[in-house]
């Protein structure tokens, strides 16, 4: 039982990826999860005030699948698959995320100063919540697509253009963690 509690190492959960990489180009499909949000919309009648909503959204069934097994899986992980997991950050991560304000660093999964349900009592917040949201909706629509849909069904697919949004990807975190996060908090 405690193998199951435990993280799994790369060379288990990489060659599980690749499996289902390698069976997605098989039958023909496209990993992604922003485009869930589109057929969302399109399913919830979207489609009926704005062109780009208008698709079969039926045949995307299968990825709204996937979808709604994510959300699952992570739960029940969360849930009933670990333990009180604390990532291993260096001291040097800890003492300048506290020197920001965020001394629940090291001590849980996430921090509750960010990811709490106190800071939602927060205008600050809720304002980088709203705005860190629009932004990434926006940039998954001008790159064509997410992190995930890029990064992994894009790469695999051996396509230029995911490369390109994935290296952006990371130059924009990037960006965002060593000069913008510091400036905000």
């Amino acid at each position: 039982m405690e193998w199951i509690l435990a993280p799994w190492p790369w060379y288990i959960s990489g060659p599980l990826i690749a499996l289902i990489m390698f069976t997605l180009l098989y039958v023909g499909k496209n990993f992604g999860m922003s485009s869930n949000l589109r057929t969302l919309c399109t399913v919830c009648g979207a489609d009926k005030t704005c062109e780009f909503f208008c698709f079969d959204w039926k045949a995307q069934r299968w990825n709204l699948l996937v979808m709604t097994g994510t959300v699952i899986g992570g739960f029940i992980a969360a849930q009933y698959l670990s333990e009180h997991q604390i990532p291993d950050l260096n001291p040097k991560t800890i003492e300048q995320l506290q020197s920001l304000g965020i001394e629940s660093v090291g001590t849980d999964y996430l921090p509750t100063e960010i990811f709490g349900n106190q800071a939602f009592s927060s205008p600050k917040t809720l304002a980088l919540l709203l705005i860190g949201g629009l932004l990434v909706g926006f940039g998954a629509r001008y790159a064509g697509g997410c992190t995930s849909g890029h990064g992994i069904s894009g790469i695999s697919n051996l396509q230029w253009p995911s490369l390109i949004a994935t290296i952006g990807f990371f130059i924009g975190g990037l960006i965002m963690s060593q000069l913008i996060l510091p400036l905000i908090f």
